[in-house]
C-alpha cells in the first residue's frame, strides 16, 4: 500500500505490529519515498491516523533496455514507461523481450515491479557434463540469456529453453 507521510507519498515495504511488555503497542513500518527513493523505518502509535493513497497496477511488457533504463509498454495502449535500474533491482536477471510483468503506479509514477512466478529463459552457455558423474542429482553452472548463472542438471545443453523460478532463481524444468 501507499501512504501520505510527512507530505510525501511513500510505499509501505514491510510492517510489524509490536507489543512490548510494559509499553503501548505500535506498528514498525519500512517506507520508501517515491520522490527521493530513500527507505526509512518509522514507528506509528496505535492512535495515529494514516492517509492511504490509491495504487494502480497494470500488466506491461518489457520492450528493451535503453542505456541504463528499462522500457516497458502497455500491450493495449502501446504507451511506454521508462524505469530506473534501482526500481528494477534483481528483477533484471529475469527480464526478456516481450516478457509480461505487473507494474504498480502511485499518482501516475511507477513505484514497483512484480515478476510472474516463473519465466522461460534460453541457456546461453552450458559446459559439457562429465561422463559417469550422474550417480546423484549432480548440478552444473549454466549461464542464461540475461547473464545470470544458475545451477541446472547435467543434461541441460546450450540453446535449450528452461523454466526458472523468479522468487528463488532456481531451475524448475525444461520448457
Amino acid at each position: 500500500m501507499a501512504i501520505n507521510y510527512n507530505g510525501d507519498i511513500c510505499v509501505v515495504l514491510d510492517t510489524q505490529h509490536r507489543t512490548p511488555g510494559n509499553l503501548r503497542a505500535f506498528v514498525q513500518a519500512s517506507l520508501r519515498s517515491i520522490r527521493s527513493g530513500r527507505s526509512a523505518d518509522v514507528r506509528f502509535s496505535s492512535t495515529e491516523k494514516i492517509e492511504v493513497v490509491p495504487m494502480m497496477t497494470r500488466k506491461m511488457d518489457f520492450s528493451y533496455k535503453d542505456g541504463q533504463d528499462y522500457v516497458f509498454s502497455d500491450p493495449e495502449t502501446y504507451e511506454t514507461v521508462m524505469l530506473t535500474p534501482e526500481l528494477i533491482g534483481e528483477a533484471r536477471n529475469f527480464l526478456v523481450e516481450n516478457g509480461q510483468v505487473t507494474v504498480t503506479f502511485v499518482e501516475g509514477k511507477a513505484v514497483a515491479i512484480e515478476l510472474p512466478s516463473s519465466v522461460v529463459l534460453t541457456v546461453a552457455d552450458a559446459p559439457e557434463g562429465i561422463r559417469g558423474d550422474s550417480a546423484n542429482n549432480v548440478q552444473k553452472s549454466v549461464t542464461l540469456e540475461t547473464g545470470i548463472t544458475i545451477q541446472a542438471p547435467l543434461f541441460i545443453k546450450t540453446g535449450e529453453k528452461i523454466k526458472v523460478d523468479t522468487r528463488t532463481g532456481k531451475y524448475m524444468e525444461r520448457a
